[in-house]
Formats: C-alpha cells, sequence, structure tokens
C-alpha cells in the first residue's frame, strides 16, 4: 500500500468537498488525511489529501473522475520530496511539578511550543512531518498524554511555481 498526496484546487462553493469525499468513498479509497481552506484566491480552495492506494485500486482512475467535476480546476499530486508537508499537532501531558521540566526539555529539543501550563498538566503545539510528530509523541508517551488533536496534512510545491494558475484544468505530477 503506497500513500499519495493530491493538492485538489476547487471552487470556494458549498458542497464540493462532500462530492469529492464522496468519490473516493464509493471508489473505495480510505482518505487518510484531510485539510481544506481558502487559497490567495478567495474564491477557489486548496483541498489536500492523502490517501493510501492498493495496487488494485489505481489511483489515476479516482483523479481523472475528479477531473471531470465542475467545481474541480487542477489536481497535483504532490510527490514528497518536491513538496513541503506539514501537520499541526496539539498534545496535552500529564506534567507535575516534579516532571514539568522534562517535557519541556523534550519540547523545546523537536522546536515545539508550550503553549498552556496547569498545576497537572502542559499542553504542546508542534509542527512538522509525521516521522517528527511521531518521534516526539513516543517521547511524551511515559508522562502521559491526556488528550491529543492534529490537523490533516497542508502542503505545497517546493520552487517558484504556483498550482493557482486558474487557466489549467489538468493533471500533473510535480518535478
Amino acid at each position: 500500500m503506497s500513500k499519495h498526496t493530491l493538492s485538489v484546487l476547487v471552487e470556494n462553493k458549498p458542497g464540493v468537498l462532500a462530492r469529492i469525499t464522496a468519490l473516493f468513498s464509493r471508489r473505495g479509497f480510505n482518505i487518510d488525511s484531510l485539510a481544506v481552506g481558502t487559497t490567495e484566491h478567495p474564491d477557489i480552495s486548496r483541498i489536500t489529501i492523502v490517501v493510501s492506494v492498493v495496487e488494485e485500486l489505481p489511483l489515476e482512475q479516482v483523479t481523472k473522475q475528479l477531473n471531470k467535476l465542475v467545481n474541480v480546476l487542477k489536481i497535483v499530486e504532490l510527490d514528497p520530496p518536491a513538496s513541503v508537508q506539514r501537520q499541526l499537532l496539539l498534545v496535552k501531558v500529564r506534567a507535575d511539578h516534579e516532571t514539568r521540566s522534562q517535557v519541556v526539555e523534550i519540547v523545546q529539543l523537536f522546536r515545539a511550543k508550550t503553549v498552556d501550563v496547569s498545576p497537572e498538566a502542559v499542553t504542546v503545539e508542534a509542527t512538522g512531518g509525521p516521522d517528527k510528530l511521531a518521534a516526539m509523541l513516543r517521547m511524551l508517551e511515559p508522562f502521559g498524554i491526556k488528550e491529543l488533536v492534529q490537523s490533516g496534512v497542508v502542503a505545497i510545491g517546493r520552487g517558484g511555481r504556483s498550482i493557482t494558475d486558474r487557466s489549467l484544468r489538468s493533471v500533473e505530477r510535480s518535478a
């Protein structure tokens, strides 16, 4: 099974996200991560989808069908080495007076931020790739994870090129 990151530019209209996710569901694809937000153009949204693909279900079939949807403007598969991919993680860790300094030291080691402190817990904000976030969680786990929330992957191609050129309506692979 392989993971693929798709950046899908769509018209910023109600119901577009539902139609896109339904298309993946109907085709039997599991969406691992989904993040949506407006772009530098208020009438265009970018949907970043990380999907697990088994060899029997080619991703190309879904991208061709996505391109047929009226509100889809452009689809680009973002290759990890040719893109910057990040997630946001908020984690609440047990930390009393005795263990707080150890927790804060781990947070600093991963260049994360302490965003809230209470007598019994520390809340940490971290951004990075999945490997970095998983490593930080492994280090914090012995203290006790009280609560955790993470965003979906957001990604953008490296270099000066932009995919928000409205004139193209195609499937590309980032280089």
